[in-house]
């Protein structure tokens, strides 16, 4: 069994946007914490929900260097 193309489009109830923004910017950071590791490489990700709330991922080099 193999999953349905889903059509990429704007999610209009508003809650169900959150829930699915929450998803997958737990996705994404996760995705990248395992880029860098696998690849030892530098990532770095800012996120902005529609809120304007700031959402951010450094790996261990920009850490060190966003907080002296």
């Amino acid at each position: 069994m193999t999953r349905r193309k889903i059509e990429i489009k704007r999610i209009d109830n508003k809650t169900a946007r959150q829930v699915t923004f929450s998803k997958r910017t737990k996705g994404l950071f996760k995705k990248a914490t395992e880029l860098s590791t696998l690849c030892d490489a530098e990532i770095a990700l800012i996120v902005f929900s529609a809120t304007g709330r700031l959402f951010e991922y450094g790996s261990s080099r920009f850490l060190l260097l966003s907080h002296p």
